[in-house]
């Protein structure tokens, strides 16, 4: 990995005020493709979920997959967990606007049957597929029709004899459960491969990612395994998954939350948009708020978060309740407003526009963002 800082320019009155900082510390990787959605190499970092329902309910798991896609996912992973579910893969496949990872656990038939069924990926836990046979034969099927694999490590599920080796999952156990399954995929000459190296521990989980991203070139799927509820599991995820990215270690990500999975794409998607690795749409800014508050502010990004749910632009805004931080801090949006008293100034670009009611502040954010256009 690599990095270039561009240091600003210095005035004789100091730095110059907004420097910008070009970083480069993408890890190189090679690179699969996924039913067209490319993963590591130059490739932007893709989002992915999975399905909740069970997997016969094809109508149910097809409407989750829309649903996620339509929140900006690239990837959707099914569970393939019994008979019915992989009977059910191949019409799902086909009426899926996503690409389709067959999520397999215990049974290397069903995985067969995914790849009949011409899923995207499949996705195989070491620990738990059973035999070297059994793995040659998804791999050989697998490399037949050009379908990658992910080998998805995780803590709870390692091999017996590497858990004995080292006593309790570490990061050494979780690569080296990683590696001998890679070794099984360049025994039999398959190279289309994605790891994982999941933990419900977020510092086990970074540093067992480290591991495998200084070792080799493979591309890395990240997630927190199990992160539980929507507050904890976002938090968990953002902070393990978000290091990584910081450090240019990852190359599709998963949010895992006992949620709906359109707000596990939503988490994942905001992940990407804080370290600037994707796109924004509407980017609401608001003040903690603190004594000082002279407005409803609460009741005003309630309205706003409510209203723009669906608009998708890059547009950030600004909404703050303080006369004290509120104007820099509102200056610095594509739309800000900061309000005291009852009124609010209404910025554009840094620059003053007009002042409103705090009634009108709504309203006026809606036209504003309806007439914003972003620079091409």
């Amino acid at each position: 990995m690599s990095f270039e800082i561009v240091v600003p320019e210095i005035h004789t009155n100091g730095w110059k005020p907004h420097p910008t900082y070009k970083v480069n510390l993408r890890r190189t990787t090679r690179q699969v493709n996924v039913g067209g959605i490319k993963i590591g190499g130059d490739a932007p970092i893709s989002v992915q979920t999975m399905t909740k329902t069970k997997t016969d309910d094809i109508a149910g798991t097809v409407g989750q997959i829309k649903a996620a896609a339509e929140a900006g996912c690239d990837i959707v992973r099914v569970t393939v967990n019994d008979k019915e579910a992989a009977e059910s893969m191949a019409e799902i496949v086909r009426q899926s606007p996503l690409p389709i990872v067959a999520d397999i656990h215990f049974n290397h038939i069903f995985a067969l049957k995914a790849v009949e069924a011409n899923v995207a990926k499949v996705r195989i836990n070491p620990g738990n597929i059973g035999s070297k046979d059994r793995i040659r034969q998804v791999l050989t099927a697998a490399k037949d029709r050009g379908i990658p694999i992910r080998i998805g490590v995780n803590s709870g599920s390692l091999e017996e004899d590497i858990l004995g080796k080292h006593g309790y999952p570490t990061p050494e156990a979780l690569y080296e459960s990683a590696m001998r399954h890679v070794g099984i995929c360049h025994e039999f000459d398959f190279h289309d491969i994605v790891i994982s190296v999941k933990s419900t521990d977020v510092k086990l989980m970074i540093e067992a990612y480290r591991l495998v991203a200084e070792r080799t070139d493979i591309p890395l799927h990240l997630g927190v395994t199990e992160a539980g509820t929507t507050r904890v599991g976002t938090i968990k995820s953002a902070v393990g998954i978000g290091t990584l990215l910081s450090e240019g270690i990852g190359d599709t990500i998963r949010v895992s939350l006992t949620d709906d999975p359109v707000k596990e794409v939503e988490v994942g998607k905001e992940i990407l948009r804080s370290l600037s690795l994707a796109s924004r749409n509407i980017e609401l800014i608001a003040c903690p708020t603190c004594g000082r508050l002279e407005v409803d502010l609460f009741g005003i990004m309630h309205q706003l978060e409510e209203k723009l749910a669906g608009v998708k632009k890059p547009v950030k805004i600004a909404v703050l309740g303080c006369v004290v931080n509120g104007p820099g801090e509102a200056s610095e949006a594509d739309i800000g407003i900061a309000a005291g008293k009852g009124v609010a100034i209404l910025y554009r670009k840094g620059e003053v526009v007009k002042r409103v009611k705090e009634e009108e502040i709504v309203s006026t954010v809606l036209e504003e963002v309806e007439r914003f256009q972003p620079e091409s």
